[in-house]
């Protein structure tokens, strides 16, 4: 269990999830740590105009952007978000200075809450293993392992070169 200090409750109280605008892509990028995921922001906020994700981001006013979430509602593999009954999580970051204060929590609450309004009967991500407190916060929130995944995903940087990533990891899931 995470104590929560007083001046962490005051800033978490100011923090406003709301879905994406085209305006806060700069901002995932998080003053050049993620430029390379430039063309990937891209390519989710044209699936949110579409209609296939939702994508959520965390505002602390007077701060900008601290934490991000990404809803694949349908993709190619039906196993991980099927459009109906199953959808995705991923790119969920928080900014570390934010991190164990009961922000990540208070998204994953919005995203549940919204995809039960959707009719979404359960959720799915992958977390790295190589990430066992991504992992106990996903526990917490009643996720339970279902499988052993890769984790091998290709990539376009913001220069157009191809990138391969490598990161084994847990699928998880929970009920909604």
């Amino acid at each position: 269990m995470q104590t929560v200090t007083t001046e962490q409750a005051a800033w978490l109280a100011r923090v406003q999830i709301r879905t994406m605008t085209e305006d806060d892509l700069p901002s995932l990028e998080w003053d050049g740590e993620y430029t390379h995921f430039r063309r990937v922001y891209a390519d989710a906020f044209n699936r949110f105009q579409h209609g296939l994700s939702v994508l959520w981001v965390a505002v602390l006013p007077g701060v900008g952007v601290i934490g991000q979430v990404f809803i694949q509602l349908i993709c190619d593999r039906l196993e991980l978000a099927d459009g109906t009954n199953r959808a995705y999580l991923y790119s969920f970051r928080v900014r570390p200075e934010f991190r164990s204060a009961g922000l990540g929590t208070r998204i994953m609450e919005v995203v549940f809450d919204d995809l039960r309004r959707r009719g979404f009967r359960s959720l799915t991500l992958n977390v790295a293993k190589d990430n066992p407190r991504a992992r106990k916060l996903y526990e917490r929130n009643h996720f339970r392992i279902v499988a052993h995944e890769p984790g091998r995903w290709t990539f376009q940087d913001e220069k157009g070169a191809w990138q391969t990533v490598e990161e084994p990891a847990w699928r998880m899931e929970r009920r909604l």
